[in-house]
């Protein structure tokens, strides 16, 4: 990121993060997130957070997204008539609220995989991988 991250930012204007009580800012809590993944391509995207908050994000966004990609699969199941309905015969609307079903339930799986509880490691920076410099 260089010397213009939050950071470079703080140690400018003399601002430790803290208000003038001498309490940490919300934007400080925000920043040091940020700053351990600066510089890591795509994980810069990974929200690290209290382990008692991963596992409750973890436990929910799965029971979530199974409840709403099985709830699809059941709404197009039912939409189409078992898969033996002829195309003249098939619900529109309860069709696309299913797959929309699936859907969702895969973006809130994979949304809550940028989740990460501080201190665990990333698998993918270990040195086992190829390097992609030809």
């Amino acid at each position: 990121m260089g010397a213009s991250g939050p950071s470079a930012d703080a140690d400018a204007d003399g601002s430790d993060g803290t208000d003038e009580r001498g309490a940490p800012t919300d934007a400080s809590h925000e920043s040091a997130g940020r700053e351990s993944n600066a510089g890591e391509g795509a994980d810069a995207r990974d929200v690290v957070v209290p382990l008692r908050l991963y596992k409750t994000v973890t436990v929910f966004s799965t029971l979530f997204a199974i409840v709403f990609v099985l709830g699809g699969f059941v709404l197009l199941d039912t939409a189409t008539d078992r898969a033996t309905a002829d195309v003249s015969e098939i619900d529109p609307a309860l069709a696309i609220l299913g797959v929309a079903g699936i859907v969702g339930g895969a973006a809130v799986y994979a949304f809550s995989t940028r989740f990460r509880a501080e201190g665990m490691g990333k698998p993918k920076d270990e040195s086992d991988e190829p390097s992609n410099d030809g």
